[in-house]
């Protein structure tokens, strides 16, 4: 996608971003938006570079080339440097060679307004419900390690309290509180991981293959709840999924890679019958 087909008004904006390990490139290239209030899916088979992207847009990699803006603002940027410079096989190498380098660590860009889940559930295992919602808030904090040693935030931690349980009401945990974490059913930690990045106020969440693992009156309602989410919150949302009813029945649009390169961009309808995108899914017959 060229990058004038790129919206100004997008939250969330990738420009040429490229990940490249040794001499593997698993993303070239890639530039992609998600627009406020959007649900946006990125799908692609096993080893397409979904999570890799994600891992970028995030900050737990950092690209080897490429841009990625949010809200407007570059937040991460690079170019090919040292040794990877001599060898990199994406393309636009010298496309911000003269720009700043941009690497902001995770918790930066969580403050910022991003929040993620996981493929597998990362929630704290000795911890209650409530407990995992509230430890999520203390990203938030606005007051310094001082004034937590001496007490004197009563009132912040008093209002995080107040606001983790209006969070678990609103996601339909309250009733299970007091549980602990990992003792709940399986759709319900998918929903708790998802009730926690919400704790940390995010203006773009991104979720990586939510429905994993669910049976399919779990995945139904796991749709519901996104699309509520979307709906109550206003948060944008970008989730990388599997499951093609789910991508189809809640997306504004999809993105499709293969083997790290875009394929094809459109709404769902559009996807479903793309030459291409079938092809890559179920493979192309040799003559």
């Amino acid at each position: 996608m060229s990058e004038n087909m790129l919206h100004d008004t997008s939250i969330l904006r990738l420009e040429n971003i490229t990940m490249q390990f040794g001499g593997v490139v698993a993303v070239d290239n890639l530039s992609m938006e998600v627009r406020p209030g959007e649900i946006v899916a990125l799908i692609g088979p096993n080893g397409a570079g979904k999570t890799t992207a994600f891992n970028m847009i995030t900050g737990v990699y950092e690209p080897t080339n490429g841009q990625i803006s949010f809200e407007g603002s570059p937040v991460v940027r690079n170019h090919p440097r040292g040794k990877i410079s001599k060898m990199y096989a994406g393309q636009n190498a010298d496309l911000y060679k003269n720009k700043e380098t941009l690497s902001p660590s995770v918790d930066r860009l969580t403050a910022l307004g991003m929040a993620r889940t996981f493929q597998n559930i990362r929630l704290f295992k000795s911890r209650t419900v409530f407990e995992n919602v509230l430890i999520a808030k203390h990203l938030r904090r606005t007051r310094g390690f001082f004034s937590a040693v001496f007490r004197l935030n009563r009132d912040e931690e008093a209002s995080w309290r107040e606001e983790s349980l209006s969070l678990l009401e609103t996601t339909g945990l309250s009733a299970v509180k007091d549980e602990n974490a990992v003792s709940l059913p399986y759709g319900l930690q998918r929903r708790l991981e998802i009730a926690r990045a919400l704790a940390t106020r995010p203006r773009l969440l991104l979720l990586d293959e939510p429905a994993a693992g669910m049976n399919p009156q779990e995945t139904d309602s796991l749709t519901a709840f996104i699309a509520r989410i979307r709906r109550e919150f206003g948060v944008s949302i970008l989730l990388i999924e599997h499951h093609m009813n789910l991508v189809m029945d809640i997306s504004d649009r999809i993105y499709v890679l293969d083997f790290g390169r875009m394929i094809a961009t459109g709404e769902p309808r559009e996807i479903q019958n793309n030459r291409r995108v079938i092809d890559a899914y179920l493979g192309v017959e040799e003559n």
